[in-house]
């Protein structure tokens, strides 16, 4: 049987065929597992842009080799089911079976697993209603918004015993695995700081007013689309871009900060920030949106002892000039190690003559690149965005098969919410935010923050 740890890393590559090798198993070999030559009928929960143009690519790289199938899909929308169905039954030459809601899709016991890309602030309560319906599950990110939801569907995965992967397809990145390991071997020394920036200039980013125009009120099932949200009259923008409405999303936090502020909790098992500081607005696109166009938020992590040493995470965004790009670099007193070049140097690293001064030896970082650190790298030397969906998909659809743990599980989701969370309190109270272990709260003024 193959080492479990090293196929969890492995499984994170792109293709098919290395899905299935680093798993250990030949076609045959493979073909003997029990329940292999049983197909796995899987049920799409939203058809989003995000399944669409991204999940369902990655879904389909490896769907023969791993014996799966699209066979139902459930949406609000009359008008996005049927879209979705004729979309599906061309990429899979057979029809799916639509539902207007989950409970229709659960109820017909048709589906063994879900891909769940809906509204942000319904990720955690769908996820809750489909391993309870006893189905595995691919769950976009931000896995929650509130942590009522946030400890309601870790509760609920962690005594369900299904698959659950979180949409944080870093986890499944060779490059990120490199950094991962490279860090926790102790090469990179002690990190100092992390800077993160997400920038766009993108007017037409999170909007869909062609959508808009289509949507009326009688189209849908409002209440369902709400859930636990506070009761308000029929919007089709926060339905159709709820990205850019709280309490339906977070914004900035949720869809891109968790993304690169995950990465330092799996670098350095830490489970959340010590606190929190915010500010920004919606400086220029006055469209009407809740949401900020313009953010920073600032993150202290670590120890909270005088002996002990912490860091600092810097995210910066803004979606109205691309400048700078996307960004992600963490820093030690040796250098720095960049995720976006995938390389280390010893870039702002102390020299002679500045620890001579001080009696304290040169500490330089070797050079190296990140892409040829890992076994897991080989025959990819980089990942884009939809290859990592599709290196992560293939991920959670072995781990369905061989029942291990997949590479970003649901404490990775609960824990990205919580740094998320904290954001949204700091960015929302203009206070210090902080976390309650004990109670499992964020902590905003000395009060827990809620909606």
């Amino acid at each position: 049987m193959p080492n479990r740890r090293q196929f969890l890393k492995n499984t994170s590559l792109a293709t098919t065929g290395t899905v299935l090798g680093a798993m250990g198993f030949t076609a045959s070999s493979y073909a003997r597992i029990v329940g292999a030559n049983d197909r796995v009928r899987v049920g799409v929960v939203g058809f989003s842009d995000r399944f669409k143009d991204s999940l369902l690519p990655g879904f389909l790289t490896h769907q023969k080799a791993l014996n799966f199938d699209i066979t139902a899909l459930s949406d609000l929308w009359a008008y996005r089911r049927e879209a979705g169905a004729a979309h599906l039954a061309q990429k899979l030459g057979h029809d799916v079976k639509t539902y207007p809601n989950n409970d229709a899709l659960y109820a017909s016991k048709t589906v063994d697993a879900v891909i769940i890309s809906t509204a942000d602030f319904q990720h955690a309560l769908h996820c809750i209603e489909a391993v309870q319906a006893g189905c595995d599950a691919y769950v976009e990110k931000p896995f929650a918004e509130t942590m009522a939801d946030n400890r309601a569907a870790l509760k609920a995965v962690n005594a369900s015993g299904k698959i659950v992967q979180v949409g944080s397809q870093r986890r499944s990145g060779p490059a990120y695995h490199a950094a991962n390991d490279y860090i926790k071997a102790g090469k990179f020394g002690q990190i100092t700081m992390a800077e993160f920036v997400w920038n766009v200039n993108q007017p037409g980013r999170w909007r869909r007013p062609a959508l808009v125009a289509k949507l009326n009120k009688a189209d849908i099932d409002w209440p369902k689309f709400l859930l636990n949200r506070p009761k308000t009259d029929f919007d089709a923008r926060k339905y159709l871009e709820y990205r850019l409405f709280w309490p339906y999303s977070s914004g900035m936090p949720g869809q891109w900060m968790c993304h690169q502020i995950d990465t330092v909790h799996w670098f350095t098992g830490l489970e959340h920030p010590r606190s929190v500081v915010a500010n920004g607005g919606v400086y220029f696109w006055k469209d009407g949106r809740q949401n900020w166009d313009t953010m920073t938020a600032v993150f202290e992590y670590g120890p909270t002892n005088e002996t002990s040493n912490g860091f600092q995470v810097v995210f910066t965004s803004r979606m109205h000039n691309s400048a700078g790009g996307l960004s992600e670099k963490y820093y030690s007193n040796g250098g720095e190690l960049d995720l976006t070049a995938n390389t280390v140097s010893a870039k702002g690293g102390m020299t002679t003559n500045e620890g001579g001064a001080m009696g304290l030896p040169q500490n330089m970082l070797e050079a190296r690149s990140l892409a040829t650190d890992n076994l897991a790298t080989v025959g990819t030397a980089s990942m884009g965005g939809d290859a990592l969906t599709t290196a992560h998909m293939g991920n959670w659809m072995a781990c369905v098969r061989s029942r291990t743990a997949p590479n970003a599980p649901v404490q990775a989701g609960y824990s990205h919410s919580i740094a998320s969370i904290m954001t949204n309190a700091a960015a929302r109270t203009g206070q210090k935010v902080t976390f309650d272990d004990l109670k499992q709260e964020v902590m905003a003024g000395g009060k827990v923050f809620h909606i």
